[in-house]
């Protein structure tokens, strides 16, 4: 007699399939081929029917539904620059530039002549026209390596010296510490002041014959309180070397709520001759780099870092450089309008969530809370928000939802934030929480 398990469809029947050959141009042939594979197996094991539809059906059913792992994320943490969960989310907008830049695109190309035309030009310009007290600007790849980039092109290969504060040798997420960066580069630090307390006359007697710039950094995740003094950037301004600031979270102009938050305008004007700030905090972009130089010797300057060769290891593509564009030039971010909503527009979205959660016998209840902004920006700023309170064990169900829901356990409970929540996701929160029974 002939074996039944002989019966299963071949590989090659299978793969021509119509839903199987749409499903290998989403995922790629291995994938799909892997999941025929197995959904086989079970046909011969006597677990599914011998009939093509039913394996492809099956194989199909088993296959992801993207071909990427990364899976989307509600942030309901009430953290709104969120590491963990890739920083500022990007506007309609910017996903737009990123499909319409996928293809060929003219990224470093000038169409009117045919030749090479410099790169990222369009998203340079509209920094330029962001920060009217910019002269010139550069991209690259995070907010390290503008600084970076700045320390090895200024200072790094005749080992000349940076002066900076000792009260902003700061370290950041992931044990990541400013001193250790600079000193990658070949510059030496000339550290000034005390922890706590810096004047304008450390930096003075400071700078010299091998001073290659005064660095003055944003501290960003930490406020240091009390018998404290720091320096100024106008009070930097005579010392007869550039002034670098790095700022950290990409805030372009002032924001009401957040007055001790250094921006790129204010800097500018200020003194400061180069601004660094990271592009996927504040600004709401990608994960970028941000050089600005101020007229005259700040713009002669981020032309020539422009052209150092590590500028090269540390260039954007054209998808960070059309979502760069397409954010500063765009409507508001999600991360701006997170920041700017108000409360009591909070408040009732979260009545209407607990409303509808109650009705089909969920435990919920509308709590008050805070919010930070995170990513390194606006430390100790509280943000008055109002969350959906859940019974702590929702916590771990709604991460294995799909889409997943980040919220966070506190006092035993499971508080959904919605500060960081847009309306459009107020749905699938809902159905996500009914989803876990």
């Amino acid at each position: 007699m002939n074996d039944p398990r002989r019966l299963v469809p071949r590989t090659d029947v299978l793969l021509a399939a119509p839903p199987v050959l749409e499903a290998v141009q989403r995922l790629g042939r291995e994938r799909v081929k892997a999941a025929i594979t197995a959904a086989q197996e079970q046909a011969r094991r006597g677990e599914l029917p011998m009939a093509a539809d039913d394996i492809v059906a099956a194989a199909i059913d088993a296959l992801p539904s993207a071909a990427t792992d990364l899976r989307p994320v509600i942030n309901a943490t009430g953290v709104l620059l969120h590491t963990n969960l890739g920083r500022a989310p990007l506007s309609a907008a910017a996903r737009a530039a990123v499909d319409r830049a996928a293809g060929t695109c003219d990224v470093e190309l000038d169409l009117t002549t045919g030749g090479r035309g410099r790169r990222g030009a369009a998203a340079v310009a509209a920094l330029l026209a962001a920060v009217p007290g910019a002269a010139e600007a550069h991209l690259v790849n995070n907010g390290a390596a503008a600084l970076a980039l700045v320390a090895v092109a200024l200072a790094g290969g005749e080992r000349r010296e940076i002066v900076v504060s000792r009260g902003e040798l700061v370290e950041i997420g992931d044990g990541f510490r400013i001193p250790d960066l600079l000193t990658s580069t070949g510059a030496r630090l000339r550290e000034v002041g005390t922890t706590n307390r810096t004047s304008p006359a450390d930096y003075a007697a400071a700078v010299g014959e091998q001073t290659a710039f005064v660095l003055k950094v944003h501290p960003s995740n930490f406020v240091v309180s009390g018998f404290t003094r720091s320096v100024e950037l106008e009070e930097l301004t005579g010392l007869g070397v550039p002034v670098v600031a790095d700022i950290g979270s990409g805030l372009l102009t002032p924001h009401p709520l957040l007055p001790d938050e250094p921006d790129a305008s204010t800097s500018l004007a200020r003194g400061a001759t180069i601004v660094t700030a990271s592009g996927d905090k504040l600004l709401g972009g990608p994960q970028a780099g941000l050089l600005l130089g101020a007229a005259g010797e700040g713009a002669e300057l981020v032309a020539r870092i422009r052209r150092h060769p590590l500028a090269r290891a540390m260039r954007v593509d054209k998808l960070t450089l059309a979502a760069v564009e397409a954010t500063v030039r765009g409507p508001v971010t999600p991360v701006r309008r997170a920041l700017d909503t108000d409360v009591v527009d909070l408040r009732k979205r979260a009545e209407q969530i607990v409303a509808a959660l109650r009705g089909a016998g969920v435990d919920a209840l509308v709590a008050d809370t805070g919010s930070t902004v995170g990513g390194g920006g606006a430390p100790g700023v509280v943000l008055p928000s109002a969350a959906v309170a859940l019974p702590e064990r929702y916590a771990a169900a709604l991460r294995a939802g799909e889409p997943a829901v980040l919220g966070r356990v506190e006092d035993g409970r499971c508080l959904l934030d919605l500060r960081a929540v847009g309306p459009d996701n107020d749905q699938p929160l809902t159905s996500a929480v009914l989803a876990c029974g």
